[in-house]
């Protein structure tokens, strides 16, 4: 999957210049579109949809106060002056959040003063405690809090409260149930996006048995805590906020295909395989990236993926993962091929009986279709590909009267 940046034209070429020029000028031109589909009656939310994914995305946060609250459902008006006041006190997450956001020094801006950070902070405390104690049904877990610092930072404590807590019971609602189980699911969509692109790295992550956990904080955090600059974080929301719920995931697939070479390349074992793919790059071609994201959802959408997200939840547990995890760290992957090798021939003696009981079988495609779409560089007039996210991401979250009332 070859999706490298080209380096033909440097620093000091005559079409820097113009390249510059043109960058500029479609960026008037983008929020210009913004500003009109903000004007309008009823607001054309599919267009601030397009916007969003597009290249670029929502270009500046003046934007995003504007934008976000479209793209969620949330009627800036109704949205109260005053906050409701948080009770700290005996209150059952607040030492766990409290610790959590003390160590969340490096998601503020560099250079900030210590005063303003401080100041922020309490500010974030606030706000998670203020959702979990609107809506005890939601659970606290690490790495909310990279979440809901983006949104502070964007939007201010008042706005960032009304739209982290519809987050929180729609986008998130999955990793505040009181156990990971949805969660672990929705990381099993990982791998059969994978194998339908790159049969090879899905094989090669498949026998080093190193499973989906290294993904859970970019999931569950939306990479906030995984990326270093606050412009791709933001940017990477944008995109999420527009689309489809299970993006995040398929972002995550396209980090790892992206790294093809880095995997094959790699020593095939659970332990250094694993630090391999925790460790994302920061000079990642975000625009890229996105736009591939935006055609294998179309070209794999969840309901195809489903069933065997479904199949690998009966398979696989972030306890026995992690056990694996050790264990490899441990011994180096103890007879890990004589144990593959055991595998695959009882399930070659058990394929003729299975085929004779004649009972319901999972049939898989005779031929695998090796995707390699040419990167559709996403501008302000999207592709039919891109389209067809943002028309789904109209489908599925804004049912917008039922889901987000």
């Amino acid at each position: 999957m070859n999706l490298k940046k080209s380096r033909s034209v440097g620093a000091s070429s005559p079409l820097n210049g113009l390249g510059k020029q043109d960058a500029e000028s479609r960026k008037k031109r983008k929020m210009a579109e913004i500003t009109q589909a903000l004007s309008m009656t009823p607001v054309d939310v599919a267009a601030l949809r397009r916007m969003a994914i597009s290249e670029g995305g929502l270009l500046t946060d003046e934007i995003r106060c504007k934008v976000w609250p479209r793209l969620l459902n949330v009627p800036v008006d109704s949205i109260p002056e005053e906050l409701d006041k948080v009770e700290r006190e005996n209150n059952k997450d607040y030492n766990q959040v409290l610790l959590d956001v003390q160590r969340s020094l490096r998601r503020f801006p560099p250079g900030m003063p210590d005063e303003q950070r401080e100041g922020l902070q309490e500010e974030l405390i606030d706000i998670i405690l203020r959702v979990l104690q609107k809506n005890p049904q939601l659970h606290y877990y690490q790495g909310y809090h990279d979440i809901v610092v983006t949104f502070l930072l964007v939007l201010g404590e008042r706005l960032a409260t009304a739209l982290v807590e519809k987050l929180s019971t729609h986008h998130l609602r999955d990793f505040m149930d009181p156990t990971m189980d949805n969660t672990k699911h929705i990381l099993n969509y990982l791998m059969p996006i994978i194998e339908r692109v790159n049969p090879e790295v899905y094989d090669f992550m498949q026998q080093a048995e190193v499973g989906t956990i290294f993904a859970l904080s970019w999931l569950i955090t939306w990479f906030g805590h995984v990326l270093s600059d606050f412009r791709h974080v933001v940017r990477l929301y944008d995109f999420f906020l527009a689309c489809h719920p299970l993006m995040p995931i398929y972002f995550a697939a396209v980090i790892v295909l992206y790294r093809e070479e880095e995997v094959l390349d790699c020593e095939c074992d659970m332990a250094m395989l694993h630090h391999l793919l925790s460790q994302i790059p920061q000079d990642l071609p975000y625009e890229t990236l996105i736009s591939r994201a935006g055609d294998l959802f179309v070209q794999f959408p969840p309901s195809e993926l489903a069933k065997e997200a479904a199949q690998q939840r009966s398979q696989q547990t972030a306890a026995s993962t992690f056990k694996d995890f050790e264990l490899a760290s441990a011994q180096q992957r103890p007879d890990a091929v004589l144990r593959r090798r055991r595998k695959e021939q009882q399930q070659q003696q058990q394929a003729p009986v299975e085929a004779q009981r004649g009972a319901m079988a999972v049939v898989q495609p005779t031929a695998r279709r090796f995707v390699r779409l040419a990167v559709m560089g996403l501008t302000v007039a999207l592709g039919a590909a891109a389209l067809a996210v943002v028309n789904s991401a109209l489908e599925w979250a804004p049912k917008l009267d039922l889901l987000f009332p």
